[in-house]
């Protein structure tokens, strides 16, 4: 299983631990994803745990020993070292009876004896039947780790173990939780507190009631942006087009429609955010007089009056909080350094993302991305090589944080 380095898991040290839930079947999954993205993953299963999923399945995804017992011989201090070792530690399925305690401090296993031990920061997953997350005891506990500075996760609603119904207490899904251990791990958080609004995707201009005038935008890039502030410890809001992607994790989403709609959308957010990354594609025009009803073919040609659609940098600048950074996208296909230098100045912005729709294996649709950033005052543009949308999001932030920092 070949991995890949993927910021901020790849060479840092992650405690997977697995307590005796059904759901712990999803905990092989969240290994794998977090050795894929190329950090060592030291799995520690209680006694329970191994009921359901055996030690050689995690042995075999994370290409590491698995450790169960307290007292083996010649282990005496595994829960010392590993705790030390861990940079985030991520217990996953939590049951109700491992967080009753861990709350308590009890130490009798390995897994427990390893939190009493740890320095680091601690993601908690709880899975079990939804009366036993809603009991009293169980959410006193839950209290009680948050105040030690834990983070537990909410379990998801839907359906539990066979016969058990639907309701809280599903574990969130391995995806979820691996977004949570990044946020843990993530090391620049000069974007924590701050609120970033981020708008991603296409917009569409009805031209009658079943066509649409739209453009190729899936949403990659902005939901890489919005996931990546998110990361660091912002608070995002993404406006989002229809998207061919999920939305983030943790990052609060307003969907619209029409360009008009993206407009009114970022300024009613843009007064209380400290950075706007325009990433969105909207449409320029729209139809002038949309069709009440299905056009149908005459066998003649139909012509469609286009009329444009509000500029949303410039119709919002004043409503731009003061000191707040801007930063906006530009896709050209001639004269594509003139034209983004033109919207840095036109648009009043601090930063341009230049990216090329001639561009091989980038923009709309592509897994990677190839752009050049220009920014206000500087002469010289920072070109980028091609990378991942996730590696070219990093980049942007990174540039953000700065620009932030000396305001």
């Amino acid at each position: 299983m070949s991995n890949s380095a993927v910021r901020p898991y790849a060479g840092r040290r992650v405690l997977l631990g697995i307590s005796g839930g059904i759901a712990s079947y999803k905990s092989a999954w969240l290994a794998r994803l977090l050795t894929k993205a190329g950090a060592d993953v030291d799995v520690v299963m209680t006694r329970s745990a191994l009921e359901f999923v055996g030690a050689v399945t995690f042995e075999a995804l994370t290409g590491r020993e698995v450790h169960t017992g307290l007292f083996d011989a010649g282990r005496a201090l595994d829960h010392v070292k590993l705790a030390r070792a861990a940079d985030a530690i991520v217990i996953a399925p939590a049951t109700a009876d491992l967080m009753a305690r861990a709350a308590t401090g009890q130490a009798n296993d390995l897994l427990t004896a390893c939190l009493l031990a740890a320095e680091a920061p601690v993601l908690m997953v709880p899975a079990m039947n939804d009366r036993m997350w809603s009991h009293a005891q169980t959410q006193h506990n839950v209290t009680h780790l948050r105040s030690l500075g834990y983070t537990v996760l909410q379990p998801d609603a839907g359906m539990l173990a066979a016969g058990e119904g639907a309701g809280p207490g599903r574990m969130p899904e391995p995806e979820t939780i691996f977004a949570y251990v990044g946020r843990l791990l993530e090391t620049d958080r000069r974007l924590a507190g701050r609120r970033v609004l981020v708008t991603a995707g296409p917009t569409r201009e009805s031209i009658d009631p079943v066509r649409f005038l739209s453009n190729r935008s899936t949403g990659k890039m902005g939901v890489a942006l919005a996931a990546s502030a998110w990361r660091r410890g912002a608070d995002v809001t993404l406006v989002a087009g229809p998207l061919a992607v999920a939305v983030p994790v943790g990052v609060d989403q307003e969907h619209v429609e029409t360009t008009q709609e993206m407009r009114d959308a970022v300024e009613r957010h843009i007064a209380a955010a400290d950075v706007l990354v325009m990433c969105a594609a909207p449409s320029d025009y729209r139809a002038a007089e949309p069709a009440e009803r299905k056009m149908k073919k005459t066998g003649a040609s139909r012509n469609v009056q286009l009329v444009e659609t509000p500029d949303i940098l410039l119709s919002t600048k004043s409503a731009r909080r003061a000191g707040s950074v801007i930063v906006g996208f530009a896709l050209e296909t001639d004269d594509e350094l003139a034209n983004a230098r033109r919207k840095l100045e036109t648009k009043d912005v601090d930063m341009v993302v230049l990216n090329s729709a001639r561009e091989p294996d980038a923009g709309f649709g592509a897994e990677t991305n190839r752009v050049t950033i220009l920014r206000r005052g500087s002469a010289s543009p920072d070109e980028l090589p091609l990378l991942s949308k996730r590696a070219v999001a990093d980049l942007i932030l990174d540039r953000v944080a700065e620009l932030l920092d000396g305001r």
